[in-house]
């Protein structure tokens, strides 16, 4: 098991297997970022040369390898790009981090020599660490590669209180995040709604909020009695029956009620609305926002953050069967809506819907649903940017604070008036048209489908479509395939929300 810690000293005199240095691109020509002081001055005109050698450009991401040969107390040194030099931020400490962790192996120990000046940077260096080098073995034979024992974050700033909370935010934001991508990779087949639900069940006993968080999980005959007609409209047409998961954290002088709503779609066909056979193959993530919430409602309650906390993760199964709903079919929603069925691929919004109903029903301050909801999202933003939409300015602009303080990207997008109209106006049998008649707006018109049932409630609606599921190589502290993209920005929201009460 991995130790992190952070401390004072100096990266050409701590004694490690390897150190990381950051390197910045000034004007075209490479330089050690700060933090790097040391090793500059251990290698003294030395550098720019060797930097010119290995090829060192200071282009984010860029890791390169150099063996000391006894300059440093160290026997490896790995440089990586920051980036720009006036950009080096955060959000670049966090992706050198990331790509840091994955060019290190078979090593005790690594110190971290990054620009670490206050506990904001520690903070995305270890977090950075740490994610970038996630790695998903379950369904993989034979030895599986050891991370190193002992990972030291160098800093002036070590023994502050600021420090110390950053290092604990980290330990839980790292672990839910992790646990989010876990689920995200698991095969659709070992995680059916039945099964995503006893495997929350059985994180929730393990967890250290056990006690803090109760859990609720209604089955299909609790769905059918109390008319969640959406969730179970959607997962008919599977064997595995749906399932509604719902998490509560009180705790003692909370001011304010934050309602997370998770999409949990475990595997989408596209019922009989059949999507394409290569649309298919990632499929399994379209359980993400369902994933992100609940992993998000663990790590605030671990970390006793004063905001209470309501979770709602309805799952099913989207396939088809002589039982699937139809394209025409009306479903009756929790609450007495109709919806009029106009495409079986446009499944997330029907369970989302059944659940903001829910949510609302506690009468909460602020309402957040996270979907992997419309290919649309992922034309418009492309595969690394959130949409954000909503109904209230103010808390789409915490959502942005958050997004920035957690190293993730959203961009806030329209709910124009007449896609509302459309929405309300394109059934001519039922009370609202699950699907745009047109093929443009998609994300818009299912915001705005989604803002029929928050009754009016400050809400906000995160389309994770294209940065839940990362296809290609990592980048930064993300790793191929589940992201847990959402997980950190929900906790930085709780945290600021609670912060104010």
């Amino acid at each position: 098991m991995t130790t992190y810690t952070v401390r004072k000293g100096s990266p050409d005199k701590i004694r490690a297997d390897v150190v990381v240095v950051g390197v910045t691109d000034q004007d075209g020509q490479p330089a050690l970022a700060p933090g790097g002081e040391g090793v500059a001055s251990a290698y003294g005109r030395k550098l720019a040369p060797l930097l010119a050698t290995v090829g060192a450009t200071g282009k984010q991401g860029e890791t390169v390898k150099i063996a000391t040969g006894g300059t440093l107390k160290t026997p490896l040194l790995v440089l990586v790009g920051l980036g720009p030099v006036d950009r080096v931020d955060t959000a670049a400490v966090r992706a050198a981090a990331g790509a840091a962790a994955r060019a290190v192996s078979n090593c005790a120990s690594v110190a971290l020599a990054l620009p670490a000046a206050d506990a904001e940077h520690v903070r995305a260096a270890l977090e950075g660490f740490r994610l970038g080098g996630y790695t998903f073995t379950r369904f993989k034979s034979g030895p599986h590669p050891e991370p190193a024992a002992e990972v030291v974050v160098l800093s002036d700033a070590a023994r502050t209180k600021a420090v110390a909370t950053a290092v604990e935010t980290v330990d839980a934001v790292v672990r839910a995040v992790a646990l989010a991508r876990d689920w995200v990779n698991t095969p659709p087949g070992d995680l059916t709604p039945p099964k995503f639900a006893d495997a929350v069940t059985a994180t929730q006993k393990l967890s250290s909020a056990k006690g803090k968080v109760k859990l609720t999980v209604l089955d299909e005959k609790a769905l059918a009695e109390k008319g969640y007609g959406g969730i179970l409209g959607v997962g008919r047409g599977s064997d595995s029956p749906p399932r509604l998961v719902e998490l509560t954290y009180h705790p003692r002088g909370a001011k304010t009620h934050l309602a997370l709503v998770g999409k949990g779609i475990t595997y989408d066909s596209g019922g009989l609305s059949i999507k394409p056979g290569a649309s298919m193959v990632t499929m399994k993530m379209d359980m993400a926002g369902a994933a992100s919430v609940i992993a998000a409602t663990l790590a605030i309650a671990e970390l006793g953050l004063p905001v209470q906390v309501t979770t709602y993760a309805p799952l099913a199964e989207n396939m088809i069967s002589g039982s699937a709903t139809r394209p025409g079919d009306v479903l009756e929603m929790y609450g007495g809506k109709t919806v009029e069925v106009l495409n079986t691929d446009a499944e997330g919004r029907l369970v989302l819907a059944d659940a903001l109903v829910r949510a609302g029903e506690h009468d909460p301050d602020v309402v957040v649903d996270v979907a992997t909801l419309t290919g649309a999202c992922v034309v418009a933003l492309g595969e690394r940017i959130s949409g954000l939409l909503g109904n209230d300015e103010t808390l789409l602009g915490d959502i942005e604070t958050a997004a920035e303080a957690a190293g993730e990207r959203v961009w806030q997008l329209p709910i124009p008036v007449e896609m509302t109209e459309k929405v309300r106006g394109n059934s001519k049998i039922a009370d609202l048209a699950q699907h745009n008649s047109e093929r443009w707006g998609g994300t818009l018109y299912a915001a705005a489908f989604l803002q029929e049932f928050v009754e009016g409630r400050r809400w906000a609606h995160l389309d994770i479509a294209g940065p839940a599921y990362n296809e290609k190589g990592p980048y930064g502290h993300v790793t191929t395939g589940g992201t847990g993209h959402s997980v950190a920005t929900l906790v930085e929201l709780a945290r600021s929300l609670g912060a104010r009460d």
